[in-house]
């Protein structure tokens, strides 16, 4: 399995091909989730073998976005099957990978401990510092493909979001959940402040 070689691959593909409005779901995210995958695996006592699977879905999850935005996880689940075997994965391998990516489509659908940590990996901002930076490139990936919305309706979302959102792996838990819950007060005192000078 050639992680490096498509590691390149993906990364400069997305670089040279994402479209204009995408701000969020770019390669920054895409190695902030691989390097999460691999602080994850490491936690959970992955072994080599499947941290090699979940690094490569990592680098993949959301290729399809250079296509459309909608049901993007279903279109890089698609580029999976048709890059991989270029780098050395063969068809059971694949399809594991496949499982994983499509487990993030929300709400996201874990069942193995791969698409756990992908799953965690994914998400793993929203229990970080850099929450707040990182939602409004989401918020303004948002306008640019025709979105609008104003700041007190994206953290009403944002609220009900991180109120439904629950990390699969004990070591998401245990390293996210702090923060994540303090995010949700801020947001939380936002809310409040804003609806009572409504």
């Amino acid at each position: 399995m050639d992680l490096q070689g498509l590691a390149d691959f993906i990364c400069t593909k997305m670089e040279q091909q994402l479209p204009s409005f995408v701000i969020y779901h770019g390669v920054d995210h895409t190695s902030d989730v691989h390097s999460s995958v691999v602080r994850l695996a490491k936690l959970e006592n992955l072994d080599d073998y499947n941290t090699k699977l979940v690094r490569a879905a990592a680098w993949l999850h959301d290729s399809g976005i250079m296509v459309k935005f909608e049901d993007h996880e279903e279109l890089s689940a698609k580029m999976a099957a048709e890059y991989l075997p270029n780098f050395g994965f063969n068809e059971s391998e694949i399809k594991l990978i496949r499982s994983m990516i499509l487990a993030t489509r929300l709400p996201q659908t874990a069942v193995t401990i791969n698409e756990k940590i992908l799953c965690d990996a994914d998400l793993d901002y929203l229990g970080r510092t850099d929450f707040f930076i990182i939602g409004q490139k989401l918020r303004l990936e948002w306008e640019l493909i025709g979105n609008k919305i104003s700041l007190y309706d994206w953290y009403r979302l944002q609220l009900e979001f991180l109120k439904n959102h629950h990390y699969f792996t004990k070591s998401a838990q245990i390293l996210r959940n702090e923060r994540k819950n303090s995010n949700m007060a801020e947001i939380q005192h936002f809310f409040n402040s804003s609806r009572l000078n409504k």
